[in-house]
C-alpha cells in the first residue's frame, strides 16, 4: 500500500454508532487511507434543536493515532480540503444499490435522512458528482480491488454515505477496543456520578427491552433469524457452524431472568449497588424489593448514552444483552481491562482472562 504524503487518502464517515470507531479504523488501515473522524460526530436533540458534539468530547482522538494515522474533520476541512477536496471537486462514493434510493437512480444519497443531511450541511459540503461501485465490500479480502479501482492519485478523498465498516465487529478486531479511550472530560463526569450515586462493589446491567427491541426479537421467535443476530456472535460464538442457540431470553430477558441474573452476580461479587442502563422500564423498584433495601439500586437515565456506557464499563461485574451492540461496546472495553462480564440468558462467564485473544 502506498502511504507517501502525496498518496494519503481520507475517508469522512458521518455515523454515530458505538461499533464504528473499530470497524472504520480497520477499513482505512487495510486500504492505506488516513482516517478522518468527524469533529461533529454525535447528534442529539435538545429543546427542539440538533446539537453537534465533537468526537473528542467523548473519546481521545490521539489514542487512535497509536494504531493508525487520524485527523479530525475540523482540521481536514481547514488544512487539507482546500488542496485535496476543494469545492467543485467533491465526489460522493456509494454502492450502486444505494443510488437506487435517489430520484435519478444515479446519485449517492449523501444527505438522505438524519443524521446524514444535517451532518453534511453543518460541515458546509455540497457534492458535485457521484461515483458508483459494486461487487466489492468493506473487508480486507477486497483490498486489492479497492486500491485498483480507486487509486489515491486519482481519488484522494473517499466520501461515503455511511461508515465503511462491517457490522457487528468481527472477532479478530475486538481487541482494537483498546484504542477507543474515554476523554478526560468523560472520565471526570463519569467518576463523579459513580462517587455520588453508587457504593462499590457494584454490578451494572444493560436492559434493552423497549418496544423497538421487542419487535426485533420477534424475528428470532418467528425463526426469521438464526443464532447470528446483530451483535450476538459476542456470546453465541463467531463461528456460524458451532454457534450456540440464541434464545428469546437472551434477546429479550423477562423480569424473572433479570432478577435471577442480578441476584446471582450481586451474591458472587458481594455488591452493595446495582446500576441500571435502559431504553425502557428500569425495573428498579422490583430489584429494590428483591434485595429488601440492602442493595442500592440506581438508574440515572442521563441525557447522553455515553454516560451510561462509561458507568457500565467501570462496574465490578457487568450483565449485558447478548444481541445489543451497546452491550458489546461495554463488553469489549471490559475485556481489554480484564474485567468480568456476562449476559442475560447466557450462563457462561466471559472475560479477557478466559477467552482467547488474538494479538493485532
Amino acid at each position: 500500500m502506498d502511504r507517501s504524503p502525496g498518496q494519503q487518502r481520507h475517508t469522512p464517515a458521518p455515523k454515530n454508532n458505538v461499533e464504528r470507531p473499530i470497524n472504520l479504523t480497520i477499513m482505512v488501515l487495510d486500504h492505506g487511507r488516513k482516517l478522518e473522524y468527524p469533529e461533529r460526530t454525535h447528534i442529539f436533540i435538545r429543546e427542539n434543536m440538533q446539537v453537534h458534539v465533537p468526537f473528542s468530547e467523548f473519546f481521545k482522538l490521539e489514542a487512535l493515532s497509536a494504531y493508525h494515522r487520524v485527523v479530525s474533520l475540523e482540521d481536514f476541512m481547514e488544512l487539507l480540503a482546500p488542496k485535496y477536496w476543494p469545492p467543485g471537486q467533491r465526489k460522493a462514493y456509494c454502492f450502486e444499490t444505494a443510488a437506487q434510493r435517489s430520484a435519478d437512480k444515479k446519485t449517492c444519497p449523501m444527505k438522505d435522512g438524519n443524521p446524514f443531511g444535517p451532518f453534511w450541511d453543518y460541515v458546509g459540503v455540497e457534492f458535485d458528482q457521484s461515483i458508483l461501485f459494486g461487487g466489492i465490500s468493506f473487508s480486507a479480502y477486497h483490498q486489492p480491488q479497492w486500491m485498483k479501482k480507486f487509486p489515491a492519485s486519482e481519488h484522494p478523498v473517499l466520501a461515503l454515505p455511511g461508515a465503511p465498516a462491517q457490522f457487528p465487529v468481527i472477532e479478530e478486531h475486538v481487541a482494537l477496543q483498546r484504542y477507543v479511550v474515554w476523554s478526560d472530560k468523560m472520565v471526570k463526569e463519569g467518576e463523579e456520578h459513580i462517587a455520588a450515586l453508587l457504593v462499590r462493589p457494584y454490578v451494572s446491567i444493560h436492559l434493552r427491552i423497549g418496544i423497538d427491541w421487542q419487535n426485533a426479537c420477534k424475528l428470532l421467535e418467528s425463526g426469521d433469524t438464526g443464532p447470528h443476530f446483530m451483535a450476538s456472535p459476542q456470546c453465541v460464538g463467531y463461528n456460524r457452524q458451532t454457534a450456540l442457540p440464541l434464545t428469546m431470553t437472551a434477546c429479550l430477558p423477562d423480569l424473572k431472568e433479570i432478577r435471577r441474573a442480578v441476584q446471582r452476580w450481586v451474591r458472587k461479587t458481594a455488591a452493595r449497588s446495582v446500576y441500571i442502563a435502559t431504553d425502557s422500564e428500569s425495573h428498579s423498584k422490583d430489584l429494590e424489593k428483591l434485595f429488601k433495601g440492602k442493595v442500592k439500586v440506581v438508574s440515572l437515565q442521563p441525557d447522553l448514552a455515553q454516560t451510561d456506557l462509561y458507568i457500565l464499563g467501570q462496574a465490578d461485574h457487568f450483565i449485558g444483552n447478548c444481541v445489543s451492540s451497546f452491550s458489546a461496546f461495554v463488553k469489549r472495553e471490559r475485556d481489554v481491562r480484564g474485567l468480568s462480564s456476562s449476559f442475560f440468558g447466557i450462563e457462561t462467564l466471559t472475560n479477557a482472562k478466559t477467552e482467547h485473544k488474538q494479538e493485532l
